[in-house]
């Protein structure tokens, strides 16, 4: 055959653990799959091990090389006997080792005469060594123009989203992003490979049902047996959500929830369905997860680690996380990602469960029980391990006979006795691959062909963090359940989902807890009065409950006497977490007869992120029933323009509170205090909204955007209550001083808040009182 082309495979950490157990198995592979396809290959292993040793360690592995069942035992010793021939150690340890193996590429392919067509190199080694070894390669071991170069990276990539972006950062500056193949095996693995292709060709009869008005939930669950022991110093550093849900776990999510492109092996298009699937997820927060840690990791770590006996992990082994998208395909579906060590059995699966509106009137025995419409109906894309022990797709009957691709899925026969999620495998399809192939074969064989849609591109990565990071940092210092491990955890990591967040079944033993915590109630005696005025305070996540609850029953009171509501609210981040409460608990709130007012807004789009409006949409509106007309933005883009005096955009809002508000006394008003005690968009030594007439104003801000509109101080005055929310350490120092200062709005506009007729109440959290 003419030759297309020589490539050469370098495999970096050549002798290491990942190498050993996989990667030189599927270099093998490829090897076979593509002997006779015209490119001919040699195969470079190479780590810092010097010649004799890492030769002798390299060539140990290559002899007990295994062919698959199929291939005939003739064929397969004279294809081993091939490879280990052009198989060779390098030790690559400096610059100049880099330059060296460059040249005997070269050279070698000047002796037999052949073209380059591109090299692989494979980074099965630590990230801390990545930056270096892309430099020396950059520099010195680039195929010549023509030839293609694919850089082949294993995770971790990052801790969080900083540290993920700055290795991003450093590896671009070396490798352009076509060359750069970031592997999750996950995506080579055939039942999760094949969720996409398994879309598209069953369009017909997913297209219907593939959404919020038929799916009730969906589930993607790794659980192991095994612990982290011997494995400690890696497992304190990333912890089982860093280790599998930010990558493995997300990623099934995402062939679950991104829009079907219109060709699906075309990779660009499904890179870009995913990440806008990324960005329809709905932002995570502590209350999205349970978190739990076998209970023997501890002294493992004490160990492993030489920590002292007192040393205490916040290391999760055990998570599960409700997510959801904001698509309007998925809104209100919960996706659980499940995973953990120490756990009953080892499986891997994906299973989406459909609603079933059925009712069968007769008795089970009288039916068909294989289709049966009661019996639950579902499809699983079955991982492997478990009880099936196989990578499978398995369909309910009693939903559709799937279109399967007939060459690579067969459908298995001989039902056994087993149960899969309660029900006997008879009332499934079960197709499973017709020859299984390892992870890394399948991933090995796609960066041969340059499949970039099978590995994670740099935008996805960091879109990916960008989700994870907020949770890991909110659940930093959570408390974990501790479980005993294996089939003693019994009921011990049920959890359940309640109104979009979730909780562990079962209360925690007591002999489980952790003794001498320093409990919110312990602190319920301070001062009960702030500025003369009633003050609320408890830890921030009790505070914003609290404060929920007084404004349903605020509202729920003011309708009941005259009929409406009427609310103002302030933009900021504080209200973010009231906003998500009120959406998440509140279901009594009288939103058919409030009015949604703003007490300020920042003179920008309405759609633009900066806007209070698009927060208070965001987090609030979009989630509860409040009429369209009820809703009340600030008229800040007139004309086409932003926040023009001659818009008159000040006199517009100020005739419609007239117009809808009685006496244009709002029933609540609820405000936030900057760090230098500006208050709604009043900021100090304000030209205007301090006193006087005018009821809406337009002020100047000292950051960014500048302008913004407010409502006026007599006018906040006007109302019959008046809620102050202060939340975090950062306003701790405004607060001590607001308690010393007397009526001085000039200097800080927050101390001109007094309702002439109404009543102020302020909610402090303990952070901003107490530092």
């Amino acid at each position: 055959e003419a030759s297309q082309g020589h490539i050469s495979v370098v495999l970096l950490g050549a002798t290491g653990d990942l190498a050993k157990k996989y990667l030189w198995q599927g270099l093998f592979q490829l090897y076979m799959d593509q002997v006779s396809s015209g490119h001919s290959f040699t195969f470079h292993g190479a780590a810092l091990t010097a010649l004799e040793p890492g030769q002798r360690l390299m060539f140990d592995v290559l002899k007990k090389l295994a062919c698959p069942p199929d291939e005939s035992p003739n064929r397969c010793a004279v294809l081993k006997d091939q490879f280990l021939k052009l198989s060779q150690y390098h030790q690559l340890k400096t610059a100049e080792n880099y330059t060296v193996l460059n040249r005997e590429i070269e050279t070698l392919l000047r002796q037999e005469g052949l073209k380059e067509a591109g090299r692989i190199f494979y980074f099965s080694v630590p990230p801390f060594a990545y930056t270096e070894i892309a430099r020396h390669i950059n520099s010195s071991c680039r195929p010549p123009p023509g030839a293609w170069l694919r850089v082949v990276l294993e995770k971790p990539f990052g801790h969080d989203l900083e540290s993920a972006q700055q290795l991003a950062a450093e590896l671009t500056t070396f490798f352009r992003e076509e060359e750069m193949y970031r592997v999750d095996h996950y995506l080579g693995k055939q039942a999760v490979a094949h969720i996409l292709p398994f879309r598209d060709q069953n369009r017909q009869f997913l297209d219907p049902i593939w959404n919020r008005h038929h799916v009730e939930r969906v589930e993607i669950v790794l659980k192991e047996t095994v612990d982290a022991k011997g494995r400690t110093s890696f497992y304190e550093q990333y912890g089982v959500i860093r280790d599998v849900l930010q990558n493995h776990l997300t990623e099934a999510l995402m062939f679950l929830i991104m829009e079907l492109p219109a060709n699906v092996s075309r990779a660009e298009e499904v890179l870009q369905c995913k990440l806008q699937a990324f960005q329809s997820l709905r932002g995570l927060d502590k209350n999205s997860a349970v978190l739990g840690q076998y209970q023997a990791y501890a002294s493992q770590v004490q160990e492993e680690l030489q920590k002292a006996q007192d040393y205490i992990s916040t290391t999760p082994t055990f998570a599960g996380v409700l997510i959801h998208s904001d698509n309007l395909r998925w809104e209100g579906v919960p996706f659980l990602l499940t995973s953990g060590k120490a756990l009953d059995e080892r499986v891997g699966y994906v299973r989406v469960l459909f609603k079933n509106r059925a009712y069968c009137t007769q008795s089970e025995t009288l039916r068909d029980a294989g289709h049966s419409q009661c019996k639950a109906k579902q499809i699983i894309f079955y991982i492997g391990h478990g009880a099936l022990n196989t990578p499978a797709v398995l369909v309910s009957r009693n939903l559709f006979r799937p279109v399967m691709p007939e060459g690579s899925w067969r459908e298995a026969v001989g039902q056994s006795d087993l149960h899969i999620f309660g029900q006997p495998l008879s009332d499934y399809y079960v197709y499973s691959p017709v020859k299984e192939r390892h992870a890394y074969s399948v991933l090995i064989s796609n960066i041969y062909h340059g499949r970039k849609d099978f590995f994670i591109t740099t935008e996805n990565l960091l879109a990916s963090w960008g989700f994870w990071t907020p949770l890991l940092d909110s659940i930093s210092h959570q408390p974990l359940r501790l479980y005993p491990g294996g089939v003693e955890n019994q009921h011990l990591l049920d959890f359940e989902m309640v109104s979009g967040e979730v909780a562990f079944t079962v209360a925690e033993p007591v002999e489980l807890l952790k003794p001498n915590r320093l409990m919110p109630s312990d602190y319920r005696t301070i001062q009960s009065k702030f500025r003369l005025s009633p003050l609320v305070s408890a830890w921030s996540e009790d505070l914003i409950s609290h404060l929920a609850s007084d404004i349903e029953k605020t509202a729920s009171r003011t309708v009941a006497r005259s009929g409406q509501f009427h609310l103002a609210l302030s933009g900021g981040s504080s209200p973010v977490v009231l906003f998500q409460r009120l959406a998440r608990h509140h279901y009594a709130f009288p939103w058919r007869h409030t009015h949604i007012w703003l007490v300020d807004e920042r003179c920008v789009p309405l759609t633009d992120t900066e806007s209070n409006f698009f927060s208070l949409h965001n987090h609030l509106l979009q989630r509860v029933r409040v009429p369209y007309f009820n809703v009340h933005p600030m008229p800040v883009h007139l004309n086409q323009r932003l926040c023009v005096e001659e818009d008159r955009g000040t006199e517009l809002y100020a005739k419609e509170i007239v117009a809808l508000v009685a006496n244009a006394s709002f029933d609540l008003v609820l405000l936030g205090v900057g760090t230098d005690g500006h208050t709604a968009s009043l900021f100090p030594r304000s030209e205007n909204g301090l006193e006087g007439a005018q009821t809406v104003v337009l002020t100047e801000s000292p950051v960014k955007p500048h302008q913004r509109m407010s409502l006026s101080l007599p006018l906040i005055n006007k109302a019959r209550q008046v809620f102050v929310l202060v939340l975090g350490k950062g306003k701790h120092d405004i607060t001590t001083l607001l308690s010393r200062v007397g009526h001085e709005p000039r200097k800080w506009p927050i101390s001109g808040v007094s309702p002439s007729s109404g009543q102020l109440v302020w909610y402090v959290d303990y952070e901003a009182l107490l530092g």
